[in-house]
């Protein structure tokens, strides 16, 4: 694992490298707005992922870099990451473009322009909590390029049977809420919804072209 900080329109970002022996693809993957990226399905793929010839490239924002509690704007958000995109495609391979909840807003907004190989979602935030009316789902469907969706099956943020029919794969991890975690009381433990997340995306990773 090494880092690199990355000096974006935004201000300095931070990329932590999980680089795989003998890469085909790199899988940058930004964080949310109210978190990092020391979040459980984040720091699952960038463990698992580099064995499958997948290298991970975990990016905090200039504001959590910068120590703020609060994420700016979209705009800004979308000004940081095409900043950092140079350093994504520097090691030849193509990318995937991914993140979770606003990170994973920020690849599909940004995808088709930075000529990203593919865009993974994950906890797509498809409305604020308890308002479905509010609807994101014109940044997903807009993306332009293969895209796959991890989604817990109780995310307030949007649940798997809400989501509109469009060109992309989603993937349900049962009981997960907006982290994934799941309840004690579940049918699967934390480590087998984990799991469960890292295969899918692992699979799917292994079948782009």
């Amino acid at each position: 694992m090494t880092t690199e900080t990355v000096d974006t329109d935004a201000g300095t970002a931070r990329i932590t490298w999980h680089r795989a022996a003998e890469p085909r693809l790199v899988l940058a993957l930004g964080h949310g707005a109210g978190g990092g990226i020391e979040a459980r399905d984040l720091t699952a793929l960038a463990a698992v992922l580099p064995a499958h010839g997948v290298t991970v490239a975990r990016v905090e924002q200039p504001w959590r870099v910068a120590g703020k509690k609060l994420a700016p704007a979209p705009k800004t958000l979308d000004t940081g990451w095409r900043g950092l995109w140079p350093a994504l495609a520097a090691h030849g391979v193509p990318v995937i473009s991914g993140g979770r909840s606003a990170g994973a807003r920020v690849a599909c907004r940004t995808a088709r322009e930075l000529g990203a190989h593919a865009v993974l979602a994950l906890a797509f935030p498809l409305h604020p909590p308890g308002k479905p009316e509010t609807s994101r789902a014109g940044e997903l469907l807009g993306s332009g390029v293969p895209t796959l969706v991890v989604q817990g099956g109780n995310d307030p943020f949007g649940r798997p049977a809400e989501f509109p029919d469009g060109p992309y794969d989603l993937v349900e991890i049962p009981y997960g809420d907006h982290g994934f975690a799941v309840p004690k009381r579940a049918e699967i433990s934390q480590d087998e919804a984990v799991a469960a997340l890292t295969d899918a995306v692992a699979g799917w990773a292994g079948s782009l072209g």
